[in-house]
């Protein structure tokens, strides 16, 4: 069962086509990792989802709701993290939460919990103008968890982090589905920690899907086609390349 479905999703900027004719198929439960090189289009699919930008054509449903129809009842099911979280410097890390916590109406338990899951608790009365990058990078987690939604959506959640930082997040992110009966869109520039986290991979290149399906899948087609198929990094970039070269006319 997919609890994310994109149909044709299109977004064009005066002619300009940044996500061409997109049709995603993300599984519930499972965590999907979103690949493509800078500029590929991810981050606009991320905003779609989100109801941040409008799609210049085609739909999504995401768990049984359609866009734009169910646009508020979908935002309620979604967390996110996407691009720097940006928070009030002059307020502690708990009381930025609390303010998420308390829009979506939630219990205080839910903030500390949340602080606790990203491995923030100790800086909790700190102030947010003092956190260290990979610090904010946590406590945006931290809001995108707060009330366990179905669906977490995470642009570059690692980025900042040092290497034990980087595992800790990788290790949360790979735990969320059985924990919080979730599902995780996350994409990443760290290859080598999608493939430890992801049990599916969509591979975006120029606003077009390339592929999609699981890691599995992903070596068979690779072998098949003459690419390397050990290291994600080495296949994604031989797909990449490939399609570059397609695109420019070299054979």
């Amino acid at each position: 069962m997919n609890i994310i479905e994109t149909s044709n999703l299109t977004k064009s900027y005066a002619g300009f086509f940044a996500v061409t004719e997109l049709c995603l198929h993300i599984p519930k439960g499972k965590v999907y990792g979103f690949l493509g090189p800078n500029g590929a289009g991810k981050s606009t699919v991320m905003k779609m989802l989100l109801g941040l930008t409008r799609p210049t054509k085609g739909s999504f449903v995401i768990d049984g709701k359609r866009y734009p129809e169910s646009r508020i009842e979908i935002l309620k099911e979604i967390g996110s993290f996407i691009e720097a979280p940006s928070f009030y410097g002059n307020l502690t890390g708990k009381e930025n939460l609390e303010i998420v916590q308390s829009i979506l109406g939630l219990p205080a338990s839910a903030v500390d919990e949340a602080m606790e899951l990203t491995g923030i608790t100790q800086y909790k009365d700190r102030p947010a103008r003092k956190y260290s990058l990979g610090m904010k990078q946590r406590l945006g987690l931290a809001s995108a968890l707060l009330g366990r939604p179905p669906v977490l959506i995470l642009d570059e959640p690692t980025n900042g982090l040092d290497p034990v930082g980087i595992h800790e997040i990788r290790t949360l992110v790979r735990s969320l589905p059985q924990k919080f009966d979730c599902t995780v869109l996350v994409s990443s520039h760290l290859l080598s920690e999608i493939e430890l986290m992801a049990d599916n991979i969509g591979i975006l290149n120029h606003g077009h899907l390339l592929f999609e399906g699981t890691l599995n899948e992903l070596r068979q087609m690779a072998a098949l086609r003459g690419y390397p198929y050990d290291n994600l990094e080495d296949t994604f970039l031989a797909i990449i390349n490939d399609d570059n070269m397609q695109r420019s006319g070299i054979k």
